[in-house]
C-alpha cells in the first residue's frame, strides 16, 4: 500500500482456450457487466495492453494476462457511490465516509475470483508489435500499468522457449534497455523479472527506474522518466541513430513531451530539431507510442 486510494494493481491471468491468439505489443478488450457512467449495460469495451508473451505465462498459448490498476478517486468531481455507499472490495479498501468514484472495467478486473467468467474482445492494435530484425535494438519507455506491453516483449525475448534457438541461446542478438517510472517504490511492476533478466543477459538487458516521490536527480528535481533518462542522453542519442534501433512509449500522455524536455538540446547540437527527429522515427515505424 502507498496511501494513494487507487493503490492497487493486479496481475490477471485468463484462460481463453485457444481462442484469442494474439502476439506481443497487441491489446485485448473487456466488457464489464456494468452499468458505465453512461448508464450502459453491460459496460462498453475497455482496451487493455496485453502483459503477457503471444505463448501466455504458462507458455501453452491459452491463456492471456493483464495488468490493471485498480481505479478509485476519492471526494473529486466525479462519482458513482455517494458517502456511506462504497463497500469494501477484494484488498479490503474501501471509503464510507466520502463520495467515491470507481472505474467501471478496472474493478471489476480486480475483484474477480478463480473460475469467473470474463468478456473479452480482440486482439487489437498493430501501433507496438516487435520489430522481426533480431538485432534490432529497443528502448522502453513505461509509467505505471504501461509497463504491460514491455513485459511481453521480455518474456519473449529472455523468457519463453519460443524466443530460444535450439542450443539455448537467445534469438534475439540486440539490446533492450527499460525505462520504467512509477510514484513510490513500492509501486514498481516485475522488479523481480527484470533483475532475473539483467543477472542472466547482462549484455543485453538494461533497465532504470524513476520512482517521481522518493527520489530527485543532482539538481535537485523529482525523479521523473525523462529526468532518468537525462542521465544517458549522449548514450541514447547514439543508439537512436541507428535505423535499428526502436522506442516503445507506453503510460500517461505527457510522455512525449518528457521526450521533447530530454532531447530538445543534443538534436540541437547537432543541427537538428527534435520534432522532426521523432517525426522521421515515426515515418520509419521505430517511434511507438501508445499513451492514455
Amino acid at each position: 500500500q502507498t496511501g494513494d486510494a487507487n493503490w492497487e494493481t493486479c496481475h490477471v491471468t485468463f484462460d481463453h482456450g485457444g481462442n484469442v491468439p494474439y502476439i506481443e505489443g497487441q491489446s485485448i478488450g473487456i466488457i464489464a457487466p456494468g452499468p458505465d457512467k453512461k448508464g450502459e449495460q453491460p459496460a462498453r469495451i475497455r482496451l487493455y495492453s496485453i502483459a503477457s508473451s503471444a505463448v501466455g505465462d504458462d507458455q501453452t498459448s491459452k491463456t492471456v494476462s493483464l495488468c490493471v490498476k485498480r481505479v478509485v478517486e476519492v471526494g473529486g468531481q466525479f462519482a458513482n457511490r455517494e458517502v456511506g455507499e462504497d463497500k469494501p472490495d477484494k484488498a479490503g479498501t474501501h471509503f464510507p465516509d466520502d463520495k467515491v468514484y470507481r472505474g467501471v472495467c478496472s474493478n471489476h478486473i480486480c475483484d474477480m475470483s478463480v473460475g469467473d467468467d470474463v468478456m473479452i474482445t480482440g486482439p487489437t492494435g498493430a501501433e507496438m508489435l516487435l520489430p522481426e530484425d533480431p538485432e534490432a535494438n529497443i528502448i522502453m519507455l513505461a509509467t505505471g500499468t504501461g509497463i504491460a506491453p514491455m513485459r511481453s516483449y521480455m518474456r519473449l525475448l529472455f523468457h519463453d522457449d519460443a524466443g530460444a534457438n535450439a542450443d539455448g541461446t537467445r534469438k534475439f542478438k540486440g539490446l533492450a534497455w527499460l525505462f520504467m517510472g512509477v510514484p513510490f517504490s513500492k509501486s514498481l511492476l516485475y522488479d523481480d523479472e527484470h533483475t532475473e533478466y539483467k543477472s542472466k543477459y547482462p549484455e543485453q538487458f538494461r533497465f532504470d527506474y524513476a520512482v517521481s516521490r522518493e527520489d530527485k536527480n543532482a539538481a535537485g528535481q523529482k525523479m521523473y522518466i525523462q529526468t532518468k533518462m537525462a542521465e544517458y542522453t549522449e548514450e541514447l542519442w547514439t543508439l537512436m541513430q541507428d535505423q535499428k534501433t526502436h522506442i516503445y512509449m507506453c503510460g500517461l500522455k505527457g510522455m512525449e513531451a518528457g521526450m521533447a524536455e530530454c532531447f530538445g538540446e543534443i538534436a540541437e547540437k547537432n543541427g537538428l530539431v527534435w520534432a522532426d527527429v521523432s517525426k522521421q522515427m515515426k515515418k520509419d515505424h521505430r517511434y511507438h507510442v501508445e499513451v492514455y
